[in-house]
């Protein structure tokens, strides 16, 4: 067998080495575009990342300034709304308060840049809220203008209701001192009645008696030998007196100026409706009077011996003094 090779004239013929160089550059080649089409979507990639944080960065930013600015014409709209109402002071209060927490949340919100939506809607509440807040104090202040209005009636009911009842306290004042000069006038008047049927006496004697123990008696005049006294006195008719047993009150004062007077004979008090004092009388006698003139008499005999001098008599009847006389003893 022949080693010669036949080789055909223009046609060269590679060998192995040729043949592997090629491949190598082929897959170089491949590799390279690969190469370049990762770092070319890398770069697309990390442009489209970049953009979309540069996008998060101008929403957060923008939604911070909306938020402060929300936030800050909420904060002056309430604080313009404050006055002297302490209740809406304090309404607006806790408003404001409930607004520095809602926008505390919403910072903490903006500062998670995944999540702008959440931050957005509770934008959109706070602004929501505003609104709720100013109708409350609308409504707190209709609720206050209503209750200022009925304060008000009431004031003005109150105010007739004391002028009503100052005026009836007038009337009660006048009523009452009216009534009570009336009953001062009534009073008198049934004073000066009772006076006009005071059965006035005249002639009073006293007469000094002494009585043996035989039961005579003898008229004596001198002090030591009298055990008891005669007293007469006429009655004056007098038609304004009611006809029916009057009684008459005798006072015998002795030359001391010493009411004569003994319980057990009837002594007692009366009050002189005159002068208002009490006078201490030594006996009562009782008649029945017919408004005519009447002689009465009675005896008054004490046990006890008698001072000279000059005595008084003073008769009452209805607490006036009905007449009065005198007498003396040797």
């Amino acid at each position: 067998m022949s080693s010669e090779y036949n080789v055909q004239p223009g046609v060269s013929r590679p060998g192995r080495p040729v043949r592997l160089g090629t491949s190598i550059l082929l897959l170089a080649g491949v590799l390279l575009l690969t190469i370049i089409g990762w770092l070319a979507y890398q770069n697309v990639h990390t442009t489209r990342t970049l953009k979309q944080q540069v996008a998060n960065l101008e929403e957060s930013e923008k939604l911070r300034e909306e938020l402060q600015s929300k936030y800050s014409d909420a904060i002056a709209e309430l604080e313009s709304l404050k006055g002297e109402n302490e209740q809406i002071n304090a309404l607006i209060e806790k408003q404001i308060a409930e607004l520095d927490a809602q926008k505390n949340q919403i910072d903490q919100l903006l500062r998670d840049k995944g999540q702008l939506k959440a931050a957005r809607k509770e934008i959109d509440k706070l602004k929501k809220l505003v609104s709720g807040y100013l109708a409350d104090i609308d409504q707190l202040k209709e609720e206050q203008e209503q209750l200022q209005a009925e304060n008000a009636v009431l004031a003005a009911n109150n105010d007739s209701l004391n002028n009503a009842l100052k005026e009836k306290d007038a009337l009660n004042q006048t009523l009452s001192t009216e009534k009570a000069q009336l009953e001062i006038e009534r009073e008198k008047l049934e004073q000066s009645v009772q006076i006009g049927s005071v059965i006035k006496v005249k002639d009073i004697r006293v007469t000094g008696f002494r009585k043996s123990k035989s039961g005579k008696s003898s008229e004596k005049s001198t002090a030591k030998r009298i055990n008891q006294l005669k007293v007469c006195f006429t009655t004056i008719a007098n038609e304004l007196a009611k006809p029916g047993v009057e009684q008459f009150f005798i006072r015998i004062v002795s030359p001391r100026g010493e009411t004569l007077a003994i319980d057990d004979l009837g002594s007692s008090v009366i009050v002189n409706k005159k002068t208002g004092e009490k006078v201490l009388y030594t006996q009562v006698k009782e008649y029945d009077y017919a408004n005519d003139e009447a002689q009465l008499c009675f005896f008054w005999a004490p046990s006890l011996t008698f001072q000279s001098g000059k005595y008084a008599v003073e008769i009452y009847n209805k607490g006036f003094l009905a007449g009065t006389g005198s007498f003396e003893l040797k």
